[in-house]
C-alpha cells in the first residue's frame, strides 16, 4: 500500500474528502486565508474531471465540454505549491480510520490527517418502486449521468422517442429544459405532485406563472399525481422502459424518464467509520454537524449536502459555501500570533435564490412563505381592479380554473401569524415584525408572465421576503433590506409600481450589499478587487468568485464593474483587440468613412501596428465589415484570410472534418423538382440528410475537394448559397399564411421570401433570424427572432430582436398594424442600424439589452427618426442590396478557385478523415471513443501502456506543411 508522507516541515494535514462545488470552496479559501503556511491540503475527487459547475449542468448539453464548466482552469491547479496542495482526481476514500486518523482511497493509498473535511455532497433520491438497472432511468446530478442519458438517446429505438422528469423543482426544470433542447429527445412531460411546479419557492399564483410558461414552449406538465410503477419490456435480456403507471391509474408512454424528487446525503463512508448520521441504515439524512461544523468524530468536520446541522440539510450551494466560509475562517483566524477571533458559529443560513429555469427568471427571498404560516379563519383580503375596491378569494385557482384573460391585479393581504412555537421561524426581519399581523403586496400581470409578491411588516416599515417571476430585477436590493433589517424610506408600494428610471447599475447599493448569494460576494468586494487592479470581469471572477455559480448576478457584476471602474478613474477599454484601439462600432464608422477596402489599407491608415497582419480576434470582424460595406466576394485573395474556416470554405465544417451543405430555401417553399435534384445530389456524393429548424435541407458530409462540384449541380437547379456558414441572414421562417391556411390573415409566405431574397448575403455582427406568421396562432414563431412579422387585419405586427440558444430572449412588439410597404422599411433600417452599432458577436438580443434605453431608444432612432438618419439607413441598405452576387457560383466559374479546394496542395489524392457507420440508412462519423483517461496534469507513466524507455519522438509534418498558402502567421 502507498502511504503518503506527511509534510517535514511541520505542516498539518487537512484532507478534503470529495472536490465538488463546495470542497473546492474550502480549500480556495484555506488556502486564501492561511498565510502563515500553517496547513498542507490533500483532496481526492471520485471523478477523474476537475472540480466543476454542478449548477450550470444544463449547458453541457449545449457545448458537451466538461471543461467549459470548470470552476478553475487546469493550470490553476498546475501552479499551486505541492507542499500546500496535493489533489487526486479518479480517485475515491472508501475508508476513514477515525482513531489512526487515516484515510484510504481505492487506489490502495494511505494518507494521513490532522483534520478530515467530509464534503461528500449528496445523491439523488430514488423511489421504491425504482430499479436502476432498467434501461431509460436517469438521474441528473454530474457529468456522468449527462453522458448516459446522452448515450441513450441516440440509440436507434429511443432517438424521437417521448422523454419524462419526474419532479417540478429546481433540478427538474433544469432536467426538463436539458431534453427540451435536446435533437434527439421527443415530447418532454413534467410529473410533478403539487399542483404547480416550484412549490418550495413559489406560491400557487407564481407557480401558475411558471407552469404558463413552461407549458408555452412545448412542455406537457402533470400536476397532483405522481408515478407508482415503472412499465417496461425485455429486450436483449434486460428490462427497457416504456412507460411511468401514475397514482391516479393513467399511464405516461417515455423511453426516458429523469427522476429529480429529492436529494439524500452521501454519508456511507461516515457511517462506516462510526461517525454519528441522522436517521436509519440505508435511509440517510445527513452526517450530524455542530455550530462548528464538527462531527462525532475528533478532528472530522461536515460541509456541504453532505453535513445535517440541526437536523436539517441543505440542498442549494449558498448554504454550502457558508460552511466553507466558517470552517476555513475557524482554522486559521482563531489562533494568531497577534491574537485571535472567536469561533464563528453556523447560523440558519440565507435560502434565497435567483435562478433562470426554462427560459423564465425566478426568485424567493428572505421569508417568501412568511404569511402562509397563519390560520386562514384570520386573514382579510381584497383586490383592487380598475380603482374600485371588491372583494377576492383567497384560495389559489385550481389547474383547471385559471383564467388567462384575468387582467392585472394588485392584492393586499393582512394576516396574523400564528403564536403556536412549532411554526417555522423568520429567517430575516425585524424583532417588530415577529409579532402581530403581516401584509402582502401582490402585482399579477399573466399577458407579460410577470408575478411579484411581497411581505411586509404590518406596520409597512419592514420588508419581510418576497417572490418573484418574469421580473427580479430587485432581488439584489431587496434582499439587502431584508437581511440588514433596515426601516424603508419609501412606501411599500413604490416597490411594486416603481419609482420611474429604474437605475440598474448598481451605483444606489452600499457596499455591504450582496451580489451573489451563492459564493456570499458583497459590492465592495468586486469594488475592492477593481482597486486592487483587476481591470476585466474575467479577473474579477476568478479572484472573487462573483459569477461562478449560477451566473445570475452577472449583469449586476458588470454593471458594478464599470462603475468603480469609471469611479477609480480607470478607462475602461472597449478596443477590438491589441490591434485597434477602438470598438467595433467605431472601427466600421472608420472604415466606411475613409473607404478602406482591405486589411492591409486598414491596418496602414488606423491600426496600433502599421506592418500587423492581424489577430484571430480583429481579422474575422474587419472580414464583416468589409462585406457589410462593400460585399467584395470572401474568397478574393485580399479578403480570404480573414475568414473563419466555415466562411473560407463556405461551408459548415463538422467533427470528421468534413462540410455541411445547405442551399437556401426561401422560406421554405420548394418545388418538387429541387426536391429531387437534393436527393440526387446526396445520394451521387453519399451525404447525410436532415431538414432543419429553419426549413431547409441540410447536406452532411461533402468532402471539401467535392464542395464545388456539389455547388455546381445545385446552382444548375437554380440554388443559391443559404449562407448557413457566415454570419449573415440564414433564413426567414414562415408558416404556408393565406396560401392554403384556413385561418391566415396575410400571405405570410410571399413577405418572408421577400425578406430572406432582399437580405441575403449581407454579412453582420452575427447570425441573423426572421419569421413571418399569417397569423396570431404564431406557426413561424417570429417571437423568437432577431425580426419577426405577424399579419393583423390592417398589415404587420413588427418584433424585433429576439432569439433561442442559451439564453433565450422573447422578441418585443415594436411597430404595430404596418403596411406592408413600409413594413420592410422598418426591417431595412433596424438591420443597417444594428449592423452599424453592434460590437462584435454579438446577438441583436444582447444589443438592445445593453442599448442606453434599450427598445425605447430604438422606437425613437427608427421610428421617429429622432436622428434623422432613418434615409441614410434605408438608403445604404438598398446600395447593400444590390451587391448581391451568389458566392457559391462565383466559385463554380472560376477554375482557379477551385483548386482552393483540394484536400493536398501537390495531388488530388483524398483521405478519409474518421471512420463512417451506417445509422438508419445513411452514413454519419462513428462517435469518438468513451475511454476517459485521468486529468493530465496527474497522469503517471502506469497510466500509458507503452513503457516510458520505449517513447520515441516521431516527425509528423513539416513546417510548410502547414502553413496555410493564402494566409500570413502572426
Amino acid at each position: 500500500m502507498e502511504q503518503d508522507v506527511p509534510s517535514s516541515d511541520g505542516r498539518k494535514t487537512v484532507f478534503v474528502v470529495g472536490l465538488g462545488m463546495v470542497g473546492i470552496a474550502f480549500i480556495e479559501k484555506l488556502l486564501n486565508l492561511d498565510t502563515t503556511g500553517r496547513y498542507r491540503i490533500v483532496t481526492c475527487g471520485e471523478e477523474v474531471h476537475f472540480a466543476y459547475n454542478r449548477v450550470a449542468l444544463t449547458d453541457y448539453f449545449q457545448h458537451r465540454n466538461v471543461e467549459k464548466l470548470y470552476l478553475n482552469e487546469p493550470e490553476w491547479y498546475a501552479q499551486q505549491d505541492p507542499s500546500r496542495f496535493v489533489c487526486h482526481t479518479g480517485e475515491a476514500v472508501v475508508s476513514i480510520d477515525v482513531k489512526a486518523h487515516t484515510v484510504t482511497t481505492d487506489k490502495d493509498r494511505m494518507i494521513h490527517y490532522d483534520y478530515c473535511v467530509l464534503a461528500t455532497g449528496s445523491e439523488a433520491t430514488l423511489p421504491d418502486y425504482v430499479d436502476r438497472n432498467v434501461r431509460g432511468v436517469f438521474v441528473y446530478r454530474n457529468i456522468s449521468d449527462l453522458n448516459n442519458m446522452l448515450e441513450y438517446s441516440n440509440c436507434d429505438s429511443v432517438r424521437g422517442t417521448p422523454a419524462t422528469v419526474i419532479g417540478g423543482g429546481l433540478l427538474g426544470l433544469e432536467a426538463a429544459k436539458a431534453l427540451y433542447d435536446l435533437e434527439t429527445a421527443g415530447d418532454v412531460t413534467i410529473i410533478h405532485r403539487q399542483t404547480f411546479p416550484l412549490s418550495r419557492q413559489l406560491d400557487a399564483a407564481g407557480g401558475e406563472i411558471v407552469l404558463r410558461r413552461i407549458e408555452a414552449i412545448g412542455v406537457r406538465v402533470i400536476g397532483n399525481v405522481s408515478p407508482r410503477a415503472l412499465v417496461t419490456r425485455m429486450e436483449d435480456g434486460s428490462q427497457v422502459l416504456e412507460g411511468l403507471e401514475l397514482s391516479d391509474g393513467s399511464t405516461v408512454p417515455c423511453s426516458i424518464a429523469v427522476f429529480s424528487i429529492g436529494i439524500k446525503p452521501r454519508e456511507e463512508l461516515a457511517k462506516a467509520a462510526g461517525i454519528r448520521c441522522e436517521g436509519e441504515v440505508g435511509r440517510g439524512t445527513g452526517i450530524i454537524v455542530d455550530d462548528f461544523l464538527k462531527t462525532s468524530a475528533e478532528d472530522v468536520f461536515a460541509i456541504g449536502e453532505c453535513a445535517s446541522w440541526k437536523g436539517k440539510t441543505y440542498g442549494l450551494i449558498a448554504p454550502g459555501i457558508e460552511m466553507a466560509d466558517i470552517l476555513s475562517f475557524n482554522l486559521t483566524q482563531t489562533q494568531t500570533e497577534v491574537g485571535g477571533f472567536s469561533e464563528r458559529r453556523m447560523n440558519d443560513p440565507d435560502l434565497s435564490t435567483k435562478l433562470k429555469l426554462v427560459g423564465v427568471d425566478v426568485a424567493s427571498f428572505g421569508d417568501y412563505f412568511a404569511d402562509q404560516r397563519r390560520p386562514k379563519t384570520e386573514a382579510s383580503k381584497a383586490s383592487i381592479e380598475g380603482g374600485k375596491l371588491s372583494p377576492a378569494t383567497s384560495e389559489p385557482l385550481s389547474h383547471n380554473q385559471r383564467d388567462p384573460n384575468k387582467p392585472k391585479v394588485w392584492e393586499t393581504t393582512a394576516a396574523k401569524k400564528p403564536r403556536d412555537a412549532s411554526s417555522p421561524k423568520k429567517r430575516h426581519g425585524h424583532a417588530s415584525a415577529n409579532e402581530g399581523p403581516v401584509e402582502t403586496l401582490t402585482y399579477r400581470d399573466p399577458f407579460g408572465g410577470v408575478y411579484k409578491k411581497y411581505i411586509f411588516s404590518a406596520d409597512g416599515k419592514y420588508i419581510l421576503g418576497g417572490m418573484m417571476v418574469g421580473d427580479t430585477s430587485d432581488y439584489v436590493k431587496l434582499l439587502a433590506l431584508v437581511k440588514k433589517k433596515k426601516a424603508l424610506e419609501i412606501p411599500p408600494s413604490q416597490f411594486i409600481v416603481g419609482s420611474g428610471g429604474q437605475d440598474d447599475s448598481g451605483v444606489d447599493l452600499e457596499d455591504d450589499t450582496q451580489i451573489c448569494s451563492c459564493h456570499n460576494i458583497t459590492k465592495g468586494a468586486v469594488a475592492a478587487c477593481v482597486r486592487a487592479g483587476a481591470d476585466s470581469i474575467a479577473i474579477i471572477k476568478a479572484k472573487t468568485k462573483a459569477g461562478t455559480g449560477c451566473g445570475g448576478c452577472l449583469p449586476l457584476v458588470t454593471n458594478i464593474f464599470k462603475a468603480e471602474m469609471k469611479k477609480a478613474g480607470h478607462e475602461l477599454s472597449n478596443n477590438l483587440c491589441p490591434h485597434f484601439a477602438m470598438s467595433r462600432a467605431e472601427l466600421f464608422n472608420v472604415i466606411k468613412i475613409k473607404k478602406l477596402k482591405t486589411l492591409t489599407e486598414i491596418m496602414e491608415a488606423i491600426g496600433v501596428k502599421k506592418d500587423s497582419v492581424g489577430c484571430e480576434v480583429c481579422k474575422p470582424v474587419i472580414g464583416s465589415i468589409l462585406a457589410s460595406l462593400w460585399n467584395e466576394h470572401i474568397m478574393n485573395p485580399a479578403h480570404h484570410a480573414n475568414q473563419d474556416t466555415n466562411d473560407r470554405f463556405m461551408a459548415n465544417i463538422q467533427r470528421n472534418g468534413t462540410f455541411s451543405v445547405i442551399p437556401r430555401i426561401a422560406a421554405g417553399e420548394i418545388t418538387p423538382d429541387k426536391l429531387i435534384v437534393l436527393g440526387q445530389v446526396a445520394h451521387k456524393y453519399g451525404l447525410y440528410t436532415k431538414i432543419t429548424g429553419g426549413q431547409r435541407i441540410d447536406l452532411f458530409g461533402a468532402q471539401k475537394a467535392d464542395l464545388p462540384s456539389i455547388w455546381k449541380e445545385l446552382v444548375d437547379a437554380g440554388f443559391e448559397s443559404g449562407h448557413a456558414y457566415g454570419k449573415a441572414l440564414r433564413t426567414v421562417k414562415s408558416c404556408v399564411g393565406t396560401s392554403w391556411c384556413r385561418y391566415g390573415i396575410g400571405d405570410s409566405v410571399a413577405m418572408a421570401i421577400k425578406l430572406e431574397e432582399r437580405y441575403k448575403g449581407i454579412r453582420s455582427p452575427h447570425k441573423l433570424k426572421g419569421g413571418v406568421s399569417g397569423c396570431v396562432r404564431e406557426c413561424a414563431e417570429a417571437q423568437s427572432k432577431d425580426f419577426g412579422l405577424i399579419a393583423t387585419d390592417k398589415g404587420w405586427n413588427i418584433f424585433i430582436c429576439g432569439n433561442g440558444g442559451t439564453s433565450p430572449r422573447h422578441a418585443t412588439l415594436f411597430a404595430t398594424d404596418v403596411p406592408p410597404s413600409h413594413a420592410i422599411r422598418i426591417v431595412d433600417r433596424f438591420l443597417m442600424y444594428y449592423i452599424r452599432t453592434a460590437d462584435k458577436l454579438m446577438r441583436t438580443a444582447r444589443w438592445v439589452e445593453q442599448m442606453d434605453g434599450g427598445i425605447e431608444r430604438l422606437k425613437k432612432v427608427l421610428l421617429n427618426d429622432e436622428l434623422g438618419i432613418c434615409a441614410d439607413l434605408e438608403r445604404e441598405m438598398d446600395e447593400l442590396v444590390g451587391t448581391f452576387r451568389d458566392e457559391w457560383k462565383v466559385v463554380v466559374d472560376d477554375p482557379e478557385r477551385q483548386k482552393q479546394f483540394r484536400q493536398f496542395v501537390n495531388t488530388d489524392e483524398r483521405a478519409q478523415h474518421v471512420e463512417q457507420i451506417v445509422e438508419r440508412g445513411q452514413l454519419r462519423p462513428a462517435n469518438w471513443p468513451k475511454t476517459n483517461f485521468p486529468a493530465v496534469l496527474f497522469c503517471s507513466d502506469s497510466d500509458i501502456e507503452t513503457p516510458k524507455d520505449q517513447w520515441r519522438w516521431r516527425k509528423v509534418a513539416k513546417v510548410h506543411d502547414l502553413t496555410p498558402t493564402d494566409a500570413g502567421t502572426t
